[in-house]
């Protein structure tokens, strides 16, 4: 357990306290953008692959469990999880001012659309949703501190990037700001923004719909754990 507590301390001070803070202009500056990206996306990628063998290694040994999952959500929890990936996926596919060298987007009339009616932040709310499920559904310290990490990670990581947006882009970003939201539907349920479906581009719900179907199929042979309970699909 104490490897899966390094791994998740490491993985979170690279980003809240490197990726998050002045530090990364200061490394910016020493050693150029591009340099940095590359070192940090190698050690953002570094710390995945060892927060997952970490992980993988707590669940067998001694490992608390702190509650059992009533199973009304053990059963709810791919409803759950395709919603995710719905938000996710679409979030990831539809171009936005918060993605990285994507801030002229923020001056553009026709931005705000589709899934940014609803979040300005549709892939880090994917992630919180299936850290957050996952921790509800599972109960046990490894799962708590694994996905605990991610859930830490994307809950502050969407006001982070806030902050940093609001300072590099000025006017601009006051602009984006007032017609979206960071928590789901606040827009929407302020009378800043309104729903449209039709602003949904089929191929991204498709795109969504494949993606999900293939992990949810693949998720036992993946993980060694069938997403509903008693179903063995191989």
């Amino acid at each position: 357990m104490i490897n899966l507590w390094a791994a998740a301390a490491f993985f979170l001070a690279i980003h809240l306290l490197v990726s998050g803070t002045a530090l990364r202009g200061k490394l910016v500056s020493a050693i150029g953008e591009g340099p940095y990206m590359g070192l940090f996306s190698l050690a953002s990628l570094g710390g995945i692959v060892w927060l997952a063998m970490a992980y993988d290694q707590a669940v067998l040994g001694p490992n608390h469990l702190y509650w059992v999952a009533p199973t009304w959500l053990v059963h709810l929890a791919p409803l759950i999880m395709l919603i995710a990936f719905l938000i996710g996926v679409i979030g990831i596919t539809t171009p936005n001012p918060t993605a990285v060298k994507a801030e002229a987007l923020a001056a553009k009339p026709d931005t705000v659309r589709g899934i940014l009616r609803i979040t300005r932040h549709p892939f880090l709310w994917s992630v919180l949703i299936w850290s957050l499920l996952h921790i509800a559904v599972n109960g046990d310290r490894a799962a708590i501190i694994f996905f605990g990490t991610f859930a830490i990670l994307t809950a502050l990581g969407t006001v982070s990037i806030d902050a940093k947006k609001r300072k590099s882009m000025g006017e601009s970003w006051k602009g984006f700001v007032a017609k979206t939201s960071n928590v789901p539907f606040a827009a929407i349920l302020g009378g800043r923004n309104q729903l449209k479906l039709g602003e949904f581009a089929i191929w991204r719900i498709a795109l969504a719909l494949i993606i999900f179907g293939g992990v949810f199929y693949g998720h036992l042979w993946m993980f060694g754990v069938s997403p509903v309970p008693g179903w063995a699909p191989y």
